[in-house]
Order: structure tokens, then C-alpha cells, then sequence
């Protein structure tokens, strides 16, 4: 590794064609002949359509088709299940399946029950407006709170519960706490609107632009529908603008365009509109947790029980890690956790960033600081006291953690010790001012990938792979990498991403892209230093005998680091040996010591919050957000992600929140205006902090996963300050003036 820059902090590699217009989306592509469709929705949340007209649509100027349950192309993998994979929910009776216009049942409200396609948008738009449906309505059930009791146990091996120790242990102890707290439907809804553009270029050769966050599980979905051969689909997704979750999968409206496409002959192109975004691409579920707490007098827990129930669709269960943070954040002896599923009207979820993990810390984080409270103990004291080294869940050690370190510096960054115990104590200005804090935690992985690194003799180097950026900065964190290894001037280095003809990797979720691509280029990029001592090392070199770990490369030049003067040009040394590219492949994934450990990657985040005691406003003052997240590979890009998770915590924690109308089962809420996401008068600045300490099991460079630790955790953060400035427990997200007020009064 190239010691004297491994911290070197550089502008992203795809910044400047990101802000002058150069970066291409998937919506950017024009292909020749290409059409577009558009999406008409149900206008019922629940039924079967009794008739549909689409003769007015069929005649509108340029329209080119108009697509029902009545006249579908086939899709020749669509069989007679779904979600019934192997960890997954058991199949459905045919009756209860969602398959895009393949039967007139109705599922959700906005569902499409036809695809208008015309040779200009316009034109498509219009078309759309003269399809009218009737329909045989039902009442959909759309109200989690109104089913909470109908709740089934997701499949899997332990039913939806965990137990350690005895379930009702805290019952015993002499301080208890039970609370109940609310997270509403949110929405991704980044700018970029979701959509695909599909070509078939041959009968069963397809090209595609999309919006995935992996263009290998893309090809390998739409390979599947089609029953064509991946190396037959070609995915193209080099610039993404912002995923949050909601590319990963590949959605029932592209496989149908593909379908259209290949019916009419043209490529195709759709793009949903800002209503669509909340109803087909998935979204954040709703979820209502109980937490009940025990602890003794000297503040050490006795016992935990978190249950939460979330919605899911009548025709495909979704499940995510709501309740896994209490298994194993703190210890205590007895700890129970139960997971519920209720089957709505509604279009099935997604993961959203943070995802199952983040709801899951707003409520252990919120009941952490009322028992502290209760316990009249620093909330951070209370999680010293209950502070664990080694994995209670699986009673074994964590591969790294250095989260005291991180309470410490959150802590002196914030002015934690201005914090007042009494709550609504503190007034500044007519404000009343207060002070929270909360702790993250995200699994770390390290999945299987491969890339494929070029040294020319030039001395420019080419990193590939197939790894969608869906904003990070991922290509700047491999820049880093192989400049770390090889020396090469990042201005020397350039990265080949987001294409399925490229070395496979995988989908980008769950903060893993640079652990597991980091390591893959990392060791081609090792292979090719390898290649080049062995070159160096014949006879009559000046580096003859000397292995690896010996030698360093700094600008295209090999030389032994503890003897700078005994060195070669890597240009030469290739010529010398008629070489004008080395070239390595390598396949990466983790080893057998995996196993041993826990992985994962840890955050706190302090905040100071204003209350305005007349209208109920809170304002987030000050944000400090921590990371031990391992060995930081790319620092301006790792605080960025530190930064837009806060953004994004605030809107989680303030304002965020998809509404519906039950009695029709319909969003009333579904645009940017009324949506509300934290906008630059929303966000404070924010000062970000690494631990930036290696972790020497999860990969070679040590580095762990941020991308979720960023968020997870904040809006509980910004909850107990809220009852730290105004005495006020607020258990139901968003915190709006109006529940502040009604709190106050």
C-alpha cells in the first residue's frame, strides 16, 4: 500500500460530468425508432375491472399499441407461483398473484391496468387520458393500526421470534418501561424518476437501460422472463441518481416494457411519473413497535422485549431486520423479539436506506433514553453500563468496535456537557433548546465480486467492473484503492463501471459495494504489483531477490522502501520485457475467518434541537455524526454519505410522511409539495467524525460499510432531544409542530 496517501482526500471522479451535464442517465438515451409508453392506474384500491375502453387511446395520432390484461405479450418465465423462494413466503394461490396486466384483479390503488404506447411522450401521455375502466370495487384494508392483531409470523426458521433468556424478565426488575412508537410510510423519492429503456437487438438478444442498483441482477431477472441466456442481456446503469433502495429488483412495469418492447419491434422507453414513484417502486412500510424494558437501580438491563408489526401487500410478503439491533446491541441477559406481517391493499415495500434497522433504532434508541430517565442516569452512562465487547446474539466477538471512542468524540464535538438532565430546562432566545443522542449499527459484509485491472506501460491504469455507482461515490473509492496499492496518480487511473460486460459484482444495498469490490480490485491490483516484482526481480535488476511487501510503487516507479535509491521505472521495466499492458482478473470473497466474528459497522449521532414553545417548530441545530466503520478508504466521499444520511434523518424524523386517504385506500400526498423532505434551510451544519480504524477481519483494506449507519439511528437521536428540550415524549414519526403542540398544551 502507498502509506503516505492512504488518508489523501480526493474530489469524486465522476463530479465534474455530473454538474456539466455529461453524466447520462437512463432516461438520456435516444435510440433510432425508439417509442415510449405510459402507465394508466387503477383508480380503486381493491376489486376486479368489469370493463375496459381503450378504443379512443388506440385511435389517438401516434399511438403504436395499447396493452391490457386483454392482449399482454407473453412472458414466458412468469409461471404459476410467486414469492416462493427458498427464504421466503410460500406461494400464492394463482388468484392471489400480482402479475402486471395479466388478469383484471385489482391489488392496490394506481396499480396499471394498461400501457399506452405512442412514437412521442406526448403523444403516449394523451392517449393515456382516453382509457377508461369499470370495476367491480371492494373495500380495500389499507389502515395497518385498524389490523394490527391479524399479524402472521413471517416464514423462516425461527417464526418471527428470538428468545434469550426469559421472555418476560424485565417484569422483575425494579425500574420497567413500555412504550409503543410509530413509523409511518415513507418514500424514496429521489429526483430521478424511475424507469427502463429496452431493445431487443436480435430475437433473443436484449440491450437495456435502467434504473438498477446491479445491472447483473437485472440481466439475471430479465434473462429469467425470458428465457434467454444472461450473456444475451446487456444492462447498462453507469449513473444512477439516487436508489435508497428502490432498485433493488427489478420491478413488474420493466419486465413488461421489455415484453411490449419485443411485441412492437422498437426500443421502448418508460419513465413513471412523480405520483407512480409512490405506489410502483416500493417505499419504507409502515411499523408499530412495543418496546418493554427492565432495569435494576444501578442501571444494568434486566431484560428486553421489542415486538413490531409491519404492512406488507396481499399478494407478496416483504420482511426486513426491524427488531435485530436489540438482539445483540447492549448487554443483557434476557432478551425476546417478535416480527408480524399484516397482508394490506397496498403495493408491496422495499428496503429504504437504513432500512429495517433504522426503524428498529428509533424505538430501542428512544427507550433507551427514557429509561435512562427513568434510571435518572446520562444517556450515554446507561449504554456504558450496559456496554458489550463480544456478540450476545452469537456469543461471539466483534471482528472490530470501537464505539466508546465514538460516544467520547460525538460527545466533546457536540458540548454534550451543556446538556441540561432536567428537561425544558434550557431556553435560549425564546427557544427551548435540548440535547439527544442515539447509536446506529448496520451488519458489514464482504460478498463475492470480481474486477479486472489493466496497467499500460504508459503508466495509466483501468479499473472494470460491473458495480452500479447509485451515488456514493463508489468510483472514487476504487480510484483510492488502486491508487493505494499500485501509486499510480489518481489522474492516471480511470474506472469502467455500471455494465453487464464487465466483471461481475454485486448489487449495490446494504453498504457492502466497497468491501466486497474494493477487495476484488484490490487484489487484481496486487496481482499486477506481484507481475511486476517478479519482472524486476531477474537478473541484473536493481530490485533482483526482493519480494512484494518489499517494494513500494510511487508514480510508475518500483522501488524498496527502506532503499529509495534502489528503484525502476515501470514503463521500462515493461518495455524491457515487450509488455505494453499487464492484465489481471481477479474473483474476490471472504475466507473461512469470517465465520469467527461478528461484523459490523457502528454509529452515534448527537444533536442539539431549538423547540419554538408557540408553534411547536423544531429546528435541528447542531448535528454531529460518528462512524466506526473501519479503515476510511475515500474521506470527502465517506463524510458526504456521514452528511446526506443526516439529511436524510431529519426528513425521517421531522417531516416525512406518505398519507393515506382508507376510505379509498389512496395516497393524498404523492408529489414534492406536499411530501415534505428536509431542504437546505432544514440542515444545519453538520460535522462528521471517523474513527478510521482498520478492521483486520472483514477485507484487505479494513474498511466496513457507512452507507446505512449514516441514517440509522438519527431520528431517535433527534426524538430524545425533542423530550430533552420540552419534557415531551414523542413516539410517532414524523415529530410535526402539531403533535409538539398537543404535547405542550
Amino acid at each position: 500500500m502507498n502509506k503516505d496517501t492512504k488518508n489523501l482526500s480526493i474530489d469524486r471522479i465522476d463530479g465534474r460530468l455530473k454538474v456539466t451535464g455529461g453524466a447520462n442517465y437512463f432516461a438520456d438515451f435516444d435510440l433510432p425508432g425508439m417509442a415510449y409508453c405510459v402507465l394508466v392506474g387503477s383508480e380503486i384500491g381493491r376489486g376486479t375491472i368489469t370493463g375496459i375502453e381503450t378504443k379512443k387511446a388506440q385511435g389517438a395520432p401516434g399511438v403504436l399499441g395499447v396493452f391490457t390484461h386483454q392482449n399482454m405479450p407473453p412472458i414466458p418465465g412468469w409461471d404459476a407461483s410467486v414469492g416462493g423462494e427458498a427464504d421466503g413466503p410460500p406461494p400464492r394461490p394463482k388468484e392471489e398473484q400480482y402479475r402486471i396486466l395479466s388478469s383484471p384483479k385489482i391489488f392496490f390503488d394506481g396499480q396499471p391496468i394498461a400501457i399506452v404506447v405512442a412514437d412521442t411522450f406526448e403523444r403516449a401521455t394523451y392517449a393515456a387520458s382516453l382509457v377508461k375502466a369499470t370495476y367491480n370495487k371492494q373495500t380495500a384494508r389499507t389502515d395497518l393500526q385498524k389490523h394490527v392483531a391479524e399479524g402472521i409470523a413471517p416464514k423462516g426458521e425461527d417464526g418471527g421470534n428470538y428468545l434469550r433468556g426469559k421472555a418476560d424478565a424485565y417484569q422483575t426488575a425494579p425500574v420497567t418501561l413500555e412504550a409503543n412508537y410509530t413509523i409511518p410510510i415513507e418514500v424514496h423519492n429521489p429526483m430521478e424518476l424511475h424507469g427502463i429503456l429496452a431493445h431487443w437487438t436480435g430475437a433473443d438478444t436484449l440491450m437495456i437501460y435502467a434504473k438498477t442498483q446491479g445491472v447483473n441482477a437485472t440481466q439475471n431477472a430479465m434473462a429469467e422472463a425470458f428465457k434467454i441466456d444472461p450473456r444475451n442481456v446487456h444492462v447498462h446503469t453507469e449513473f444512477m441518481g439516487g436508489g435508497f433502495g428502490m432498485g433493488l429488483r427489478t420491478w413488474p412495469q420493466e419486465t413488461a416494457v421489455v415484453a411490449i418492447a419485443k411485441k412492437i419491434g422498437r426500443p421502448l422507453k418508460l419513465v413513471v411519473n412523480r405520483s407512480q414513484m409512490f405506489t410502483l417502486v416500493g417505499h419504507r412500510p409502515y411499523t408499530v413497535q412495543t418496546i418493554q424494558m427492565g432495569a435494576d437501580k444501578d442501571g444494568k438491563l434486566v431484560g428486553i422485549a421489542h415486538a413490531a408489526t409491519a404492512e406488507t401487500a396481499r399478494y407478496e410478503d416483504f420482511t426486513e431486520a426491524t427488531v435485530n439491533m436489540t438482539k445483540f446491541m447492549y448487554a443483557c441477559p434476557n432478551v425476546s423479539t417478535r416480527y408480524r406481517l399484516v397482508r394490506l391493499d397496498r403495493s408491496v415495500p422495499i428496503w429504504m436506506r437504513g432500512p429495517g434497522e433504522a426503524t428498529g433504532a428509533f424505538a430501542l434508541e428512544s427507550a433507551m433514553d427514557e429509561m435512562a430517565h427513568k434510571l435518572n442516569l446520562d444517556p450515554i452512562e446507561f449504554r456504558l453500563r450496559n456496554y458489550t465487547e463480544t456478540d450476545p446474539e452469537h456469543n461471539r466477538p466483534y471482528s472490530s468496535k470501537h464505539l466508546k471512542e465514538a460516544y467520547q468524540r460525538g460527545a466533546e464535538a457536540i458540548g454534550w456537557t451543556n446538556r441540561k438532565a432536567q428537561p425544558g430546562s434550557q431556553r435560549e432566545g425564546g427557544w427551548q433548546i435540548g440535547y439527544g443522542m442515539s447509536t446506529g449499527v448496520f451488519s458489514a459484509f464482504r460478498w463475492e465480486a470480481s474486477a479486472r485491472a489493466l496497467l499500460k506501460a504508459d503508466g495509466s491504469l483501468t479499473i472494470q467492473s460491473a458495480v452500479t455507482d447509485i451515488g456514493p461515490g463508489t468510483g472514487t473509492a476504487l480510484t483510492m484503492i488502486a491508487h493505494n496499492v499500485l501509486g499510480v496518480p489518481i489522474n492516471r487511473i480511470k474506472v469502467e463501471y455500471g455494465d453487464t460486460s464487465l466483471p461481475k459484482a454485486p448489487t449495490q444495498g446494504g453498504s457492502a459495494i466497497v468491501s466486497a469490490v474494493g477487495s476484488a480490485v484490490f487484489d487484481a491490483c496486487t496481482a499486477i504489483k506481484q507481475a511486476l516484482v517478479e519482472l524486476a526481480s531477474r537478473d541484473g535488476s536493481p530490485l533482483a531477490g526482493r519480494q512484494a511487501d518489499e517494494l513500494t510503487m510511487t508514480d510508475g516507479v518500483l522501488s524498496v522502501e527502506k532503499e529509495p535509491a534502489k528503484k525502476v521505472a515501470v514503463g521500462e521495466l515493461m518495455r524491457a520485457n515487450n509488455l505494453t499492458v499487464i492484465d489481471k482478473t481477479k474473483d474476490s470473497k471472504g475466507g473461512p475467518e469470517q465465520a469467527k466474528y461478528s461484523m459490523y459497522s457502528f454509529s452515534v449521532h448527537f444533536v442539539q434541537v431549538r423547540v419554538n414553545p408557540l408553534t411547536g417548530v423544531v429546528r435541528v441545530a447542531k448535528a454531529v455524526s460518528v462512524a466506526d466503520s473501519g479503515r476510511i478508504v475515500s474521506p470527502k466521499t465517506a463524510a458526504s454519505q456521514m452528511i446526506g444520511g443526516v439529511a436524510g434523518g431529519i426528513g425521517m424524523a421531522l417531516m416525512e410522511e406518505a398519507v393515506i386517504d382508507h376510505r379509498y385506500g389512496r395516497f393524498v400526498n404523492n408529489n414534492l409539495a406536499d411530501y415534505h423532505v428536509a431542504v437546505h434551510a432544514d440542515v444545519p451544519a453538520i460535522e462528521t467524525i471517523m474513527i478510521d480504524k482498520p478492521d483486520p477481519i472483514i477485507n484487505p483494506m479494513g474498511a466496513k460499510g457507512m452507507g446505512e449507519i449514516a441514517l440509522i439511528g438519527f431520528a431517535g437521536a433527534v426524538a430524545n432531544a425533542v423530550f430533552n428540550a420540552t419534557g415531551q415524549r414523542i413516539r410517532d414519526l414524523p415529530i410535526t409542530p402539531d403533535k409538539v403542540m398537543q404535547k405542550l398544551v
